[in-house]
């Protein structure tokens, strides 16, 4: 008789690179915006929409989930970065709108080229200092916990 062969699940992604994930994806639409931004137009408004939903879910899933078990696990020299990562978002929305806001092409490209250095900026300190310090702070079966719940809010937030 021949074996049945199971298929084996695809191994479950942990918080960090799931958030990873998205800083790359991310960076290219933001790469692409760059782009797209000098030249105006309709392509550059798709891109700023996809941007700020891609922004949205992200930070909100880092907000509700990854940050407050970062904070409650960090030592209190570490909890800064859980402050500082906060605010930086909290920054990334008081600039996001303005994309949106009329104004000249070279106001638009500008906008562009400092929403995507703000939003870089963050991912590259979240990836530099944050992330290994939470790989220290919890173990494989937590971060995959915490990713799990991290993939299941952010496909209720899409709407999948």
């Amino acid at each position: 008789m021949p074996t049945s062969k199971k298929k084996k699940a695809a191994p479950q992604k942990d918080a960090i690179a799931l958030l990873k994930e998205d800083h790359e994806k991310v960076r290219g639409l933001l790469s692409k915006l760059e782009t797209a931004a000098g030249r105006g137009g309709d392509r550059a408004m798709k891109l700023v929409a996809q941007v700020e939903s891609e922004v949205k879910v992200h930070t909100q899933i880092e907000e509700e989930i990854f940050y407050p078990a970062f904070r409650d696990a960090a030592k209190k020299e570490d909890k800064k970065l859980y402050y500082e990562a906060n605010q930086e978002h909290h920054v990334v929305d008081l600039v996001m709108p303005e994309m949106d806001e009329g104004g000249t092409a070279e106001e638009f490209a500008a906008k562009a080229k400092v929403l995507k250095e703000l939003i870089e900026h963050h991912a590259d300190e979240e990836e530099k200092e944050m992330f290994p310090k939470a790989r220290k702070l919890f173990d494989r079966d937590e971060l995959r916990e915490l990713g799990e719940r991290l993939e299941q809010r952010k496909m209720e937030l899409m709407g999948r």
